[in-house]
């Protein structure tokens, strides 16, 4: 994969950072709008002061961190794509992000765009319609203060892109003598306060041109009704493998190809940032606008997450070996309660992607069509994940608006359909799924790091720790950057406990190990820096 490749697969795994504070932040005020709802908690509850102040309280801390969603991308994709100094890396996006909306704001004013004559009451005194000036004025914002375009989370991404390519560039920089104490990455910032403000200066002549395409096509989507919210989860589902899945996802989830809606002369753009805008502000949004945003949100996941998965883990097990079930068995039950309680599907996933492309489509296609009938069906439910959780706090517990029984509905039919369909192609086509591979003994590396523990076992599948140039990791996939792809030895990965191995580019390879490879990557750079030491 070519150099673009790579830095597009650090993005993805980058703009997940914040991506996991929202999805929690999302959940708490799912249970405050629930503790407003009479028909769960009755009166009593609702006019109870203390538990009233505690709700506000909550909804004032989740509300502050959707307002500054373009700010914390801005920080995660600097620190996800710095190479070295990731705090420099934090800083410097910060004042990258400020000082770009500062370089937009210089633009706008030198062409007469203030607050003032950018006001819904200032254009409509030039002739607008009401909706032409509303509209118009959303293309405007107050950012951290500062008066610049509505650029949300893209402005964010870009400030942070931008940062990160002067940090990498610069960090190690070496000055003369008599200034070198402003050298190395001291300069980062330096150069960020003298490039960003030119980038914005650029940016503020481009973005109505980028606004507008961007707007377009979600009004292609918009129209394309519920054929566009099947192909936009089938489309998610197929690049699955290749880690791009997230750039899809938040894009629908954070700019106007996910909807844009006004209210009080404020843009509210992507359809996550709609949902939790009308949990933030209960009323102050029509229950058919949010709903035409929650159709690219957790409800289209529910049926396939909650039972569609587990039944194919099911059908995996009953096809193993005799003498492989109970090993398989402990394998698909740890990836059916992942995916049933979180939504967490990829430990699942990658047990059948490679070994059957069949199922793949299979399951790509069932994704899509039950996006679709949840549209069709009127579901409301929101958030990211699709699983117990999100089921219970943003169906259940929303009430009867969110037509929740329609996911248990559609979750009825689909685990029949899944077991059955993954059942007949494993056995008509004989597919390697877990259980039914080729017994092969592993390789001596493998046996001989096997000794030293897990931990100890990865690292010798990676190649040994002078191939292991850097370690991370996002919800499921331990992300290793390697010198030499060739050492890699996949069969002491899956020793290890890896349920799939992708070889993005030619340095970088995605382990997937499940929700708990955060600990697992801890204890690989814990163990780098002691053999290191």
């Amino acid at each position: 994969m070519s150099r673009a490749g790579e830095f597009v697969q650090d993005l993805g795994k980058a703009l997940m950072m914040p991506i996991s504070v929202i999805a929690a932040a999302g959940i708490f005020l799912g249970l405050a709008a629930a503790l407003q709802n009479p028909a769960i908690v009755g009166e009593g509850m609702i006019h109870a002061q203390a538990m009233q102040q505690v709700i506000g309280f909550i909804r004032k801390v989740a509300g502050a961190l959707f307002a500054n969603l373009p700010l914390l991308f801005a920080i995660a994709a600097a620190v996800g794509l710095a190479r070295d100094e990731k705090p420099t890396a934090a800083l410097a996006a910060v004042i990258g992000f400020i000082t770009l909306h500062v370089g937009v704001n210089f633009s706008l004013t030198a062409q007469g765009l203030t607050p003032e004559t950018t006001s819904v009451s200032a254009f409509m005194a030039k002739g607008y319609s009401q909706t032409e000036a509303v509209m118009y004025a959303a293309e405007f914002a107050n950012t951290l203060g500062i008066f610049s375009y509505q650029m949300s989370v893209l402005g964010g991404v870009v400030a942070g892109i931008v940062t990160v390519l002067l940090h990498n560039r610069f960090y190690t920089i070496q000055l003369p003598a008599a200034i070198a104490y402003f050298g190395g990455r001291r300069f980062v910032p330096i150069i960020t306060v003298i490039v960003l403000p030119v980038v914005g200066l650029a940016l503020s002549f481009i973005w109505p041109l980028i606004a507008g395409a961007i707007i377009r096509l979600g009004e292609f989507i918009g129209q394309s009704g519920a054929a566009g919210t099947f192909f936009y989860a089938l489309t998610e589902r197929i690049l699955i493998p290749t880690g791009l899945h997230h750039i899809l996802n938040e894009t629908v989830r954070f700019t106007p190809v996910g909807g844009m809606v006004h209210v009080d002369n404020e843009s509210i753009i992507g359809a996550l940032s709609i949902f939790n805008f009308a949990l933030a502000h209960p009323g102050e949004l029509a229950d058919n606008v949010v709903r035409e945003a929650t159709r690219f949100l957790a409800q289209g996941k529910i049926p396939v997450m909650m039972f569609g998965l587990p039944a194919a883990a099911l059908a995996i097990c009953r096809c193993a070996k005799p003498e492989h079930k109970q090993r398989v068995k402990a394998l698909m039950m740890a990836g059916a309660l992942a995916s049933f309680t979180t939504g967490i599907t990829e430990p699942l996933e990658f047990s059948f992607i490679f070994v059957s492309p069949l199922l793949f489509i299979f399951h790509a296609v069932m994704t899509g069509l039950s996006f679709a009938l949840s549209q069709l069906l009127g579901v409301m439910i929101g958030n990211v994940q699709g699983g117990l959780i999100d089921f219970i706090v943003f169906g259940v517990l929303g009430g009867a608006k969110t037509a929740w029984w329609f996911s248990l509905m559609l979750g009825a039919i689909w685990f029949p359909v899944y077991y059955f369909t993954f059942r007949f192609i494993i056995l008509r086509t004989n597919a390697r799924t877990p259980g039914r591979e080729e017994t092969r003994d592993a390789p001596e590396a493998a046996l001989a790091g096997a000794g030293n523990g897990e931990t100890a076992l990865i690292i010798e599948g990676l190649g040994g720790r002078d191939n292991i140039k850097a370690v991370d990791c996002c919800f499921t996939r331990l992300r290793v950057k390697v010198a030499d792809m060739q050492k890699v030895q996949e069969p002491a990965l899956k020793q290890s406990g890896a349920s799939g191995i992708i070889r993005a580019t030619q340095n970088d390879i995605q382990v997937i190990y499940g929700p708990q490879v955060e600990s697992i990557a801890t204890a690989v750079k814990q163990n780098l820096l002691v053999q290191q030491s």
